[in-house]
């Protein structure tokens, strides 16, 4: 199996209260497709501009990663340059640069229509014009943003409805519904047509709702925390990827698939850009899974 992710390739500048990193590796599909690398076949469709370092497209050849529908063209790959506080919660953005970002068409190829595929946080219109050149797509899963739910919300109640998973944040479930309670939120967005939602919190981890039950995640605990940015889209290709490694959509298997897209996430936190998930050892994700299930599990306790 394979996934297919459509989204942002970006050259990010990073401030935080550690580091200042300029023009590094940055977006959506970067960190997702690295994220789901370590378990499947992953393909890329984006653009980038002349200025994008092709050291960064080695990097994720090197991976296995599929980048021949990366298309290059003329002019500044998308730029966007954050400022994190202390807490390192919501970054403040300096500058966005679309570059050649703005005029994205994406071109489905042939041996890619029958993939899983992963819509990233990328217009809502878009998203409808790759779902029309799709084949019988394995899995559909989509990610957003509150820019296009109060920008281009029709749109985007189209793309839900074709779609079988809903990833976004918890605010972001609460702004699309007008529902308060998460609980309330998940009934209005399963009326839409999602399968599975999942809506990322941040810092508190992660929660679940599937087949009429949910499950609720925490975050794994980390000593050093340097650069959040990518961690919500390194979650998706962590969860994504698992799913599509094991083909088994059962409850208990998307619990452990929610498990290793947290632990994706807490990698990618640890260092700027992807420069943490490019040095993860096998054993080290064993290490932290072994340390998820026994933070998690109570055993035989009963009262």
């Amino acid at each position: 199996m394979a996934i297919t992710v459509v989204g942002s390739l970006a050259m990010d500048n990073i401030e935080t209260p550690f580091r200042k990193a300029a023009n590094i590796l940055g977006g959506s599909a970067s960190f997702f497709s690295i994220a789901a690398s370590f378990l499947t076949d992953v393909r890329i469709i984006g653009v980038v501009g002349t200025d994008f370092d092709r050291e960064y497209l080695d990097i994720f050849s090197k991976r296995g990663i599929d980048v021949s529908a990366v298309k290059m063209q003329e002019g500044q790959t998308f730029h966007w340059e954050g400022r994190y506080g202390y807490d390192l919660s919501d970054p403040e953005t300096l500058d966005t640069r679309l570059g050649v970002f703005s005029g994205f068409r994406p071109v489905v190829p042939r041996r890619f229509k029958g993939d899983m595929l992963f819509l990233a946080n990328i217009d809502p219109e878009l998203q409808l014009n790759v779902l029309s050149q799709m084949d019988s797509p394995g899995l559909i899963a989509l990610d957003t943003m509150n820019f296009w739910i109060e920008g281009k919300k029709a749109a985007l109640l189209k793309v839900i409805e074709k779609s079988d998973v809903f990833i976004i944040n918890e605010s972001e479930a609460r702004l699309l519904t007008g529902e308060a309670s998460i609980f309330s939120a998940a009934d209005s967005i399963f009326k839409l047509g999602v399968k599975i939602l999942v809506l990322k919190r941040g810092a508190y981890g992660a929660t679940m709702f599937a087949d009429g039950r949910f499950f609720i995640v925490p975050a794994y605990p980390l000593e050093d925390v340097k650069d959040p940015t990518g961690a919500g889209d390194s979650f998706a290709g962590g969860f994504l990827g698992y799913l599509d490694n094991t083909s088994d959509m059962t409850f208990e298997n998307l619990k452990r698939a929610l498990v290793f897209g947290n632990i994706m996430a807490s990698f990618t936190v640890e260092d700027f850009s992807v420069e943490r998930l490019l040095n993860i050892e096998f054993s080290e994700l064993k290490n932290r899974f072994a340390k998820f299930r026994d933070m998690t599990y109570f055993g035989g306790l009963s009262i």
